[in-house]
C-alpha cells in the first residue's frame, strides 16, 4: 500500500514539474509571446524639417592667371589682401612687346605723313586735269571757228585724257596708304591687347585666398597664379537625403550652426537646390546663404543646418519606430486578437523629433505596434505592455 502511494506522489510530482515546464516554456520560452509597446494614429500639425551637414563656400571664385606663357614679372598681393573689381593685381614679363608697340607707333606716323603726301598729289592731280579739261574744251570751240588746226585740239584732248587717268592713278595711291595707315592701327591695337593680357586684374571685388606663384617664376598660359573669391557670395553647401529632398524649395527657412561657433545660430534660406545628386550616398546638394554673413569665416568651415519644411496642418501620424521592413515592404506591425498582423503603409513628411506622417494603411482604431525587442513575424503571439 505504501509502494502505491509513493508510485503516485511520485507521479504527481512529474505532472507538477512538466506542468510548470510547459508553462515556463509558454510564458518565458521560445513559445511565449512576445512583449511589445503600441501606439495609436496621432493627429496634429507637424512641423518638418530636414538636417544636414555642410561646408562654406563661395558662389563666385576666380582663378587669376596668365593667357601666354611666360615669366611672372611683378606680383602686389598676397594672401588675405582685399581686391577691388579692376585692380592692378601683377604682371608678366612683356619681353620686346614694348619695343614693337613704339615700332608700330612710328609706322603709324609715317602712313600719316604718306596720306598726307598722297593726298596732296591727288589735289595736285585733279587741279591738273579741271586745266586739261578747260584747254580741251576751248580747243574744241576754237577747232569749230576754224581759227586752230585740228592736229593742235587732238593734242589738247590727249592732254586731258592724260591728266584724268593722272587723277585715278592718285586717288588709287591715296586709298593704298590709307590702307597701310589701317593695319598699322590694328597692328598697334593687337600688341596693345597682348601687353594688356600680360597684366593680372582682379575680375571682381573680393579677397585673395592663394598666392601659388612668385615673381621670377616661369608660368605656363593657364596656370593659376591667384585665387580670389567673392566674399559677399558665401554660402552653404549642404547634403541632404534624397528621400526627403523633393520637398525643398527655393526660399525655405534655415538655421545654421558653424563649428566654429556652436553655441551660437545663424539663420539663412535655401538659394539654390542643385540638380545633380550623389548616387553613391544617396544625397543631395542644397546650396544655404546666409541672411548676414559672419565676419571673420573662413572657407571651408563646418557647419550643421537644419532646413524648415513648410507645416502640414492636423497630419495623421506615428512615432517613426513604429515603421518596419518586412519582406521588402514598408509597413506597421498592428495588433489583433494579440496577434501580429503587417500592413502596407504610404507615408508622407518626417520630422527631426521622430513623427512620420501616415497617408493610408492604418485607421485611428488599429493599435500599432511601437516597439519590439525581436523581429516579428505574422500570427505570432503578442503581449502588450
Amino acid at each position: 500500500m505504501k509502494t502505491i502511494n509513493h508510485r503516485l506522489l511520485y507521479l504527481i510530482i512529474i505532472v507538477v514539474i512538466l506542468i510548470g515546464i510547459i508553462t515556463l516554456i509558454a510564458m518565458k520560452g521560445p513559445l511565449a509571446p512576445t512583449t511589445v509597446q503600441i501606439t495609436q494614429l496621432k493627429q496634429s500639425d507637424l512641423k518638418p524639417a530636414l538636417f544636414g551637414v555642410g561646408t562654406v563656400e563661395a558662389q563666385r571664385s576666380y582663378t587669376i592667371g596668365p593667357v601666354r606663357t611666360g615669366k611672372l614679372q611683378q606680383l602686389l598681393v598676397d594672401h588675405g589682401d582685399k581686391v577691388i573689381a579692376g585692380q592692378f593685381l601683377g604682371q608678366m614679363d612683356p619681353v620686346d612687346l614694348k619695343d614693337r608697340l613704339q615700332s608700330a607707333q612710328l609706322n603709324i606716323e609715317k602712313n600719316e605723313h604718306l596720306v598726307e603726301a598722297s593726298q596732296a598729289r591727288l589735289d595736285e592731280a585733279k587741279s591738273r586735269y579741271i586745266q586739261a579739261k578747260h584747254e580741251d574744251k576751248r580747243y574744241r570751240d576754237l577747232i569749230k571757228k576754224k581759227q586752230v588746226s585740228r592736229e593742235l585740239a587732238e593734242a589738247k584732248a590727249t592732254d586731258a585724257i592724260a591728266a584724268f587717268e593722272q587723277v585715278r592713278a592718285a586717288e588709287a595711291n591715296l586709298e593704298g596708304a590709307r590702307h597701310d595707315l589701317q593695319r598699322t592701327k590694328y597692328d598697334l591695337k593687337a600688341i596693345q591687347a597682348q601687353l594688356d593680357d600680360l597684366q593680372l586684374i582682379s575680375p571682381a571685388t573680393g579677397i585673395v585666398t592663394a598666392r601659388e606663384a612668385e615673381p621670377g617664376s616661369l608660368i605656363v598660359s593657364g596656370t593659376t597664379v591667384l585665387r580670389i573669391i567673392d566674399t559677399t557670395t558665401l554660402w552653404i553647401r549642404v547634403r541632404v537625403e534624397q528621400r526627403d529632398s523633393a520637398a525643398i524649395t527655393t526660399g525655405l527657412p534655415a538655421k545654421i550652426y558653424l563649428r566654429s561657433q556652436q553655441d551660437k545660430a545663424l539663420s539663412g534660406k535655401v538659394a539654390r537646390i542643385e540638380l545633380i545628386a550623389d548616387n553613391l550616398t544617396e544625397e543631395r546638394w542644397v546650396d544655404v546663404a546666409f541672411t548676414q554673413i559672419p565676419e571673420g569665416i573662413a572657407i571651408g568651415t563646418l557647419a550643421n543646418v537644419t532646413l524648415y519644411l513648410p507645416v502640414v496642418k492636423q497630419a495623421k501620424w506615428l512615432p517613426a519606430a513604429a515603421l518596419q521592413h518586412h519582406e521588402r515592404k514598408t509597413g506597421v506591425w498592428l495588433v489583433r486578437d494579440n496577434k501580429a498582423h503587417f500592413v502596407v503603409v504610404k507615408t508622407g513628411t518626417r520630422t527631426l523629433d521622430g513623427k512620420i506622417q501616415i497617408l493610408s494603411g492604418v485607421t485611428a482604431d488599429d493599435i500599432v505596434v511601437s516597439y519590439t525587442s525581436k523581429p516579428l513575424i505574422e500570427g505570432q503571439r503578442l503581449k502588450v505592455k
